[in-house]
């Protein structure tokens, strides 16, 4: 076998082992997603949202893409502050619920297949969404998220936080990314950081399990 038939096979393997993944990621959420809305109904991340409005520069109302929108919390916050809401996620049933309960429009897409529309967004809220995507493929997600956003738009993303560790949580693939990785990860992508944080708020470092940071796409 030629290298270049080697290689197609190999990234014929590859792209297989990251859509079995994907699915199996999406089925734990698709199972639970019940307990999952009750679970995070009362999630404080009025931190996360503040972050990423006071950097967009563009007059209300804003255009906010909820990547990983879930059953719809944040959606629903964001249309109450009077803002333009758009949710997107992977898991069939969170986009049901995340219709339902906010009435927004929500897309259903794949992570690891984003199809964003260029320059549609004053800022993407990536709250606890973005670890679920494997290193391989993350480039091209957030090369999308960055196309995706309005010149001088903004991007907020909160993940857990660790040692750059990759794999399997129970049923979920996650990684854990040290700041410095995060930091290449996105300027690669072509961002610019405006700060980073550590959650929650007021504890100790060791305490501190996720790793917030707000980025922005300069002008060209």
């Amino acid at each position: 076998m030629s290298d270049q038939h080697s290689q197609s096979g190999n990234d014929t393997v590859a792209r297989s082992q990251l859509t079995a993944l994907a699915r199996q990621t999406l089925e734990h959420y698709q199972q639970n997603a019940e307990g999952f809305r009750e679970g995070t109904r009362d999630h404080d991340v009025s931190q996360n949202i503040d972050a990423l409005l006071r950097h967009i520069q563009a007059p209300a109302p804003l255009q906010i893409l909820d990547m990983g929108c879930g059953p719809g919390r944040d959606l629903r916050t964001f249309t109450e502050m009077g803002h333009v809401a758009v949710g997107l996620d992977g898991c069939e049933r969170f986009v049901e619920m995340a219709r339902q309960d906010s009435g927004c429009e929500v897309w259903l897409q794949d992570f690891l297949a984003l199809d964003l529309p260029p320059e549609r967004f004053d800022g993407i809220f990536a709250n606890a969404t973005l670890f679920h995507i494997p290193s391989k493929v993350l480039p091209a997600a957030l090369r999308q998220l960055h196309q995706s956003l309005k010149p001088d738009g903004v991007l907020l993303s909160s993940n857990p936080r660790g040692d750059d560790q990759e794999g399997w949580t129970g049923d979920r693939y996650a990684a854990y990314y040290r700041l410095e990785t995060w930091q290449a990860f996105m300027q690669a992508a072509g961002f610019v950081e405006i700060e980073h944080y550590y959650r929650p708020a007021g504890l100790p470092r060791e305490q501190q399990p996720w790793l917030a940071s707000v980025w922005r796409r300069l002008p060209a």
